[in-house]
């Protein structure tokens, strides 16, 4: 199963309409092929990594949220737990699996019991054989036939569960939020859950902090720090001081990275530049984009300030370029912009051919008012 495109309508303050697709619009090079997409079936091509960037409040978080929920829908079939609210929304997904293309349209209200619960109302899905001749007009409603679904499910449970039948990881999110001691736990947790061993994570962890050579737990509250100078034990609270900010961050993402990685579900990542060095966030887009890591074609997804690490990127097409002008929209820097292939991406942002560079007006305002 991958995911093809989600629209949607009545989503936080997006604009009404607005679609992310996976699939490639642009040609499709062998080097593009290689190294930047997934071959899903004849002529059918999805992206290896996908980048929402935009200015502060521009919405690129909006945008990874509403692909939070589509996802959980594929993944567990309800909805719940989720900080955001999603009633009046208006949800459709498009996507690819054993050969068919699936639309699945359903609205979504908030559940009058207790929790942050979704019930699924008018739901719908339609299946369309794919055949390569028609990769041009894949979402067009022609050869799409309705499914007829009689069984009945709680209204907190979608119907895709008829279709997809078994309920698995298909895309983590890794949101921009502290997760404070939690941390800690939570790596272990991943640890067990993904059955990735110690050694995996003391690489992971050496990555970020060479004076460490690995990180044992005790139990749910201390653990076991080897250091090339000496070992101790430290508490969770203790720990979150004696690791940098980056090292506690960047252990449990690239957890997941290896994760999404080993068992090909799609991972989702906000601020991915958030406490890394540059040449961190890099790495990680390239082990996305190395056929011989990715084996089995995961995406990575995530949001960004830092124009930079667009360079690495050969296409344009897999780039959303976010802004919030009363309501969040997004702009395909393939289909809404004239940039030529050979120029560098970071330079366009800078030049600010997109129009989501900060304002420097603004700027010079508050050192002004600093001055009086």
């Amino acid at each position: 199963m991958k995911l093809l495109r989600v629209k949607a309508n009545g989503f936080k303050n997006a604009k009404d309409g607005i679609e992310i697709d996976f699939i490639a619009k642009s040609k499709k090079t062998s080097e593009d092929k290689e190294y930047e997409l997934i071959k899903l079936d004849e002529e059918l091509y999805v992206f290896n990594t996908i980048s929402f960037v935009g200015k502060n409040a521009s919405g690129k978080t909006t945008l990874v949220e509403l692909l939070d929920i589509a996802y959980s829908i594929l993944s567990n079939f309800r909805l719940d737990n989720k900080t955001y609210k999603f009633d009046g929304v208006h949800l459709e997904l498009d996507f690819y699996f054993e050969g068919y293309i699936y639309r699945y349209i359903t609205d979504i209200n908030n559940s009058n019991g207790l929790g942050n619960t979704a019930v699924f109302v008018n739901q719908k899905i339609f299946k369309k054989k794919y055949y390569k001749s028609k990769i041009n007009s894949i979402y067009l409603d022609e050869g799409f036939e309705l499914l007829d679904i009689n069984s009945e499910l709680p209204d907190d449970v979608s119907i895709l569960f008829f279709v997809l039948r078994k309920i698995k990881v298909r895309a983590l999110y890794f949101d921009s939020y502290s997760k404070g001691i939690d941390t800690y736990n939570l790596t272990f947790k991943a640890c067990k859950e993904f059955n990735i061993d110690i050694d995996t994570l003391s690489i992971i962890i050496n990555i970020f902090d060479d004076n460490i050579l690995n990180i044992n737990r005790i139990d749910d509250h201390n653990y076991k720090i080897s250091s090339l100078n000496d070992d101790f034990v430290m508490s969770e609270k203790e720990m979150l001081y004696y690791l940098s900010t980056g090292t506690t961050r960047g252990m449990l993402l690239y957890l997941y990275v290896v994760a999404s990685l080993k068992y090909g579900f799609d991972l989702m990542v906000d601020e991915i530049e958030m406490h890394f060095h540059k040449t961190l966030v890099e790495n990680m887009v390239s082990l996305y984009k190395d056929k011989s890591v990715n084996k089995l074609g995961s995406t990575l997804i995530f949001t960004t300030h830092y124009s930079e690490i667009l360079d690495v990127f050969n296409r344009q097409d897999n780039i959303y370029i976010t802004r919030e002008r009363e309501k969040v929209e997004i702009f395909n820097m393939y289909e809404s912009f004239n940039i030529r292939n050979e120029l560098l991406k970071s330079k366009q942002f800078y030049n600010d051919t997109f129009k989501t560079s900060v304002n420097y007006d603004k700027l010079m305002k508050l050192k002004k008012e600093l001055k009086r």
